[in-house]
């Protein structure tokens, strides 16, 4: 598929916008860390929230939707949309006390809630566990996505994909600092939300689709159509739903679906100007991300179901493609090759929008952790804010330059949500209670991250390898976190708590709910609001966003009835949470 004049014009522009944008914050991102990694702390809410969307929107979603899709079904996104339980939860219980803190990053955490060498340790090994390794994980599986879809519309080789890619987009982020990536993150939210909706609507018009009806009767689609697994086949049910809700969502860190927030989350919350418009934030990343974006995806995936009913026929259609990377998410890229050109140059633009939406912010906050928690902390610590802004940018040259190198390896963009899961399995209940609980300690942590890292090699590398039966990722999941789980609480209670100077400091300073401190620190007055209400809201803010998601699959399905009701049932849902909101400590 090569493009038209037209459709490079389209790029162009994109590509100026978002030069400019750089150019414009370059200075204001130069004058300290607090401007390059946290815009000064003065974001507001609604550009904070669409950041995170925009970063969650990302090269190697809509392919790893589509391979779901069309290995399992629709059904099969319960194992990412489980993860609003997740995101709810810390718009509720801890997007205000991430930005209470203070803290210039999650792992600056460390030092505030635990104390002596193993805090200390524990902030080093963990900047340099989720900056580096975990992050260039994910930036390498968004990376290959990217390798896919220049492969199918524009006829380039990986290594071609990889250099042009890395090389534009740590150019930028290098340059513009957190502001940079926020407001840019607005416009290509923008973008990349038109680009996917016109992919949408062109899949729905190929003449074997025949549009929504002919799709939804169509043959090909027979039990991939339902939101909900078939509980006859209890073992599917099992993995894609029951696992998930049960398990999942509480009990695995996932970049941007980490249990009690973390990551790039957190640095958005700690960026917002107070605690209302942390929580304001996450809240509407939570809605746009589950409710807005999903369909569009879905729908092109079901719609190659009908046109590329399998990887023989996306390697017909793609002959020149390196054979090890067409699997079923590659039918994404597979499909945008009917677009109209002009319109063409526009979902070009929106993928690359989405590519450097999300490399950008993963290059900016894992560079954070190598400055403030790493090189000032431990290396250098008494030079002048340039110096360290400096030093933020060679970082994000070095991320960006080890990410290409693991892109070239993966095959898959579910291969890397697997291994991500299972890496992090375990490890999410630790991230909850550690605000509500004094005894977690150090240990705890470091514990919880060296089991669920062993257990995932293992699982991956030596399970098989010795001749035991291949498990399904489902069950090495639920092993992976029963036996980190069991690790961790016993290191907790054969190790002594942090200290009570450091805890009374942290809860003085955070007021979480005191009902796990009572035995540690002097309560006093505690936290502003209400656990139940926090519990409330929690609930009817995954009612309103669930409701929203099958409501609108009801109208694309052709059941307005169904659609009705689900309305109904969130608009009711919606007045009750901001009748609550104020009971739990919003102003």
């Amino acid at each position: 598929m090569q493009l038209t004049s037209g459709d490079w014009l389209v790029v162009l522009l994109y590509g100026v916008a978002v030069v400019l944008v750089g150019l414009t914050f370059a200075r204001r991102a130069g004058k300290g860390t607090h401007e390059f990694f946290l815009s000064g702390r003065m974001a507001p809410w609604w550009l904070l929230g669409t950041s995170m969307v925009a970063t969650t929107f990302s090269t190697d979603t809509p392919n790893l939707v589509t391979d779901l899709v069309r290995t399992g079904g629709v059904s099969q996104n319960w194992l990412w949309w489980a993860f609003l339980i997740t995101g709810m939860c810390t718009v509720f219980f801890y997007a205000k006390l991430w930005r209470r803190s203070g803290a210039f990053t999650d792992i600056g955490f460390y030092e505030l809630r635990y104390s002596g060498k193993p805090a200390a340790f524990l902030r080093g090994f963990r900047a340099v566990y989720l900056g580096v390794f975990f992050n260039v994980m994910i930036m390498a599986s968004v990376t290959l996505a990217a390798i896919k879809i220049a492969g199918v519309l524009l006829g380039l080789d990986k290594y071609t994909t990889v250099l042009i890619a890395g090389t534009a987009t740590v150019l930028y982020s290098a340059t513009a600092g957190l502001w940079g990536v926020v407001v840019t993150d607005l416009l290509l939210f923008v973008i990349a939300m038109v680009g996917s909706l016109a992919a949408a609507y062109y899949a729905l018009q190929q003449p074997e689709v025949g549009g929504l009806a002919g799709l939804v009767a169509h043959p090909a689609l027979e039990g991939k159509l339902s939101l909900l697994p078939d509980f006859s086949h209890w073992g599917t049910a099992a993995t894609v739903l029951l696992i998930p809700i049960a398990v999942q969502w509480w009990s695995t860190w996932y970049p941007g679906a980490e249990p009690g927030g973390g990551g790039y989350v957190a640095q958005r919350m700690l960026a917002a100007r107070n605690e209302n418009e942390s929580m304001l934030a996450t809240l509407w990343f939570n809605i746009a991300h589950y409710a807005l974006r999903p369909w569009p995806w879905i729908i092109v995936a079901l719609c190659s179901l009908v046109v590329y009913p399998s990887l023989d026929a996306i390697t017909a259609r793609f002959p020149h493609l390196d054979p090890s990377i067409v699997r079923h998410d590659l039918a994404y890229p597979a499909m945008l090759v009917f677009l109209p050109h002009g319109l063409l140059g526009l979902v070009v633009a929106s993928l690359a929008a989405a590519y450097m939406s999300t490399i950008s912010t993963h290059l900016n906050w894992g560079a954070s952790y190598i400055v403030d928690d790493v090189y000032r902390r431990f290396v250098v610590r008494d030079r002048d804010e340039h110096h360290y802004v400096r030093v933020g940018r060679l970082s994000t040259v070095v991320l960006i330059v080890l990410a290409c190198a693991v892109s070239l390896w993966l095959e898959n963009a579910l291969q890397a949500f697997q291994i991500l899961l299972q890496i992090g399995a375990g490890t999410g209940l630790i991230f909850l209670l550690r605000w509500f609980w004094w005894r977690i300690n150090a240990w705890s942590e470091l514990a919880a991250m060296i089991i669920s890292f062993l257990v995932a090699v293992y699982f991956q590398f030596v399970h098989e390898a010795v001749g035991f039966t291949p498990l399904h990722p489902s069950v090495r999941l639920v092993l992976g976190v029963a036996i980190t789980t069991v690790g961790w609480l016993t290191i907790t209670m054969l190790t002594p708590p942090a200290s009570g100077k450091t805890l009374q400091a942290f809860y003085d300073k955070i007021r979480p709910f005191g009902r796990g401190w009572r035995a540690a620190v002097d309560t006093g007055a505690g936290e502003v609001g209400g656990l139940g209400p926090a519990f409330l809201c929690w609930f009817l803010g995954c009612v309103v966003v669930y409701g929203a998601l099958f409501g609108t699959g009801a109208f694309l399905y052709g059941n307005p009835a169904y659609g009705v009701v689900c309305l109904i049932v969130v608009s009711a849902a919606a007045a009750g949470l901001f009748r609550v909101l104020p009971r739990v400590g919003f102003e």
